[in-house]
């Protein structure tokens, strides 16, 4: 994130994999930790509705834009990917803004609320 701002891209081209784009290290040499979460139905929602949907994405990463190194949202597959500096409490903090600013995302192998469901 250079200059501490959100680079926006559209590219048609085929994707890197994320293993080749997502950092692994900090600029510190540092350990990185990642989240992903799925946006069900997104790329079948009309257009303002995506619009939004990224909107609010950059509003909840730019709160923590000194510890977000990469996200990409794969509009194909719906998935937003977030890698992030390993500081103690930075991932539940980024989770929880992220489920508050778009409520349909899904933390990827989160099993709270199913285990909620069989009490």
């Amino acid at each position: 994130m250079a200059k501490l701002e959100l680079k926006r891209s559209v590219d048609m081209a085929p994707a890197q994999p994320l293993w080749k784009m997502a950092p692994t290290r900090d600029e510190n040499g540092g350990p990185v930790s990642d989240v992903l979460m799925i946006i069900p139905k997104l790329k079948h929602r009309p257009e303002q509705y995506i619009k939004d949907t990224l909107a609010n994405i950059e509003f909840a990463l730019k709160q923590y834009q000194k510890e977000v190194l990469f996200a990409n949202m794969d509009m194909k597959l719906n998935t937003l990917w977030v890698s992030f500096k390993a500081i103690p409490g930075v991932y539940t903090n980024i989770v929880s803004t992220l489920k508050i600013n778009i409520p349909e995302a899904v933390l990827v192998g989160d099993t709270h609320s199913r285990l909620n469901q069989d009490k």
